[in-house]
């Protein structure tokens, strides 16, 4: 049989790449003259950069930026063979490097400086996977590295690190847009909130990077008068687009400039050439660290899936966890859902065991598949 392999990653545990090549071990223990097309996928998130690379290759670029909290980092971009910079924010400003940092002082100014650095070097296409991001500052450090200068009362100029928004009194945004005049940016995200609201980034994002809940009223009204003032002097209504929530409030400053918005998992399904990979397969193989119902809101499984129906191709998911819901939405997605743990274990044995266990499920389920086909 042909087999396509398209998981995600096992956050904390194994890279895309990794679990495909331990879903193609078990196979082959099944079928010995398998056929295994590897194709690791991302939604946007971590992982993107290397999912893209292990697929397609490409360049890596190096740039020095500043990290969340203010460190100079050296910070890789990917250059794809089609020309396009792919620029993943959790390499950046992820939310793990940040640590016990408070939220108040984290900046999304190396996203900016990344961005200015690819334009400085000559790249026009431009993508940005937002997923991962540990910045609640609504994108306004990343237009100021770009140019965007936040003035207070008084006249001083801003970083633009949340606890800056406080003190946000007038902004000159002149030039601002000009650099992004032929560029062509697309933005990667699997999140479709507006920049503020009870579905903004503070109110739905916030707490998972360390925003009290006595503080998110506060903190979303300073981030709003921040967008106000911009969308105003620039005549748009930017904030709030769908998207413009993403990486707390990343996605606002990317469709400022120019960016148009489209689902991760896509875009990196159209980069690996799924969907024509999808017509010389038997069957196709995803997966993630933990699959709910949440999975189906454009997670990479159930981009993967929804290609494979498209194609006629029977699909099943192998994951370290499957969560169903009620209504059954999860498992009528795919030919099958499976979970590593079969039994009672700890989510560190669990982790540790994981390149074995999921050898030995896709080793299993190919049987499953293999004598079911001979039978029929």
């Amino acid at each position: 049989m042909r087999w396509l392999l398209a998981p995600d990653s096992y956050k904390g545990s194994l890279e895309a790449a990794a679990v495909a090549e331990a879903m193609q071990r078990g196979i082959e223990r099944a079928d010995p003259q398998a056929e295994c097309l590897l194709r690791p996928m991302a939604d946007g998130g971590e992982g993107t950069q290397d999912a893209l690379y292990a697929a397609v290759g490409g360049q890596w670029l190096q740039f020095p930026v500043c990290n969340a909290t203010g460190g100079t980092i050296m910070a890789p971009c990917l250059l794809l063979p089609d020309g396009t910079a792919v620029l993943e924010v959790a390499r950046i400003i992820g939310l793990p490097e940040a640590g016990d940092s408070p939220v108040a002082q984290r900046s999304s100014r190396g996203v900016g400086q990344m961005l200015a650095a690819l334009l400085q070097s000559g790249q026009r296409r431009i993508a940005v996977a937002l997923g991962g991001s540990s910045t609640n500052d609504g994108g306004a450090a990343c237009l100021a590295a770009l140019g965007l200068q936040l003035l207070n009362a008084q006249g001083q100029r801003l970083d633009g690190a949340l606890q800056d928004l406080s003190q946000l009194f007038t902004l000159d945004a002149d030039g601002l847009l000009q650099a992004f005049a032929d560029v062509e940016l697309e933005i990667w995200s699997d999140v479709d909130n507006p920049l503020s609201g009870p579905r903004g980034a503070t109110a739905v994002f916030g707490p998972q990077k360390g925003v009290a809940a006595a503080d998110i009223a506060r903190i979303d009204g300073e981030i709003t008068h921040f967008a106000q003032l911009l969308d105003a002097r620039l005549q748009r209504d930017t904030r709030h687009l769908p998207g413009s929530g993403a990486a707390g409030g990343l996605g606002y400053a990317m469709l400022l400039l120019g960016g148009r918005m489209q689902s991760g998992a896509q875009a990196v399904a159209r980069h690996l050439g799924l969907a024509a990979a999808l017509q010389r397969v038997d069957w196709v193989f995803s997966g993630e660290g933990r699959s709910d119902s949440q999975t189906l809101a454009g997670k990479a499984p159930a981009c993967v899936a929804a290609l494979a129906r498209a194609a006629g191709v029977p699909v099943s998911l192998l994951s370290g966890a499957v969560i169903a819901d009620e209504q059954g939405a999860l498992a009528g997605s795919f030919d099958g859902c499976y979970s590593l743990c079969n039994r009672p274990m700890s989510l560190d044995r669990a982790m540790q065991e994981a390149p074995q266990r999921l050898a030995q499920l896709a080793e299993q389920v190919a049987r499953t598949i293999l004598a079911a086909r001979a039978a029929a």
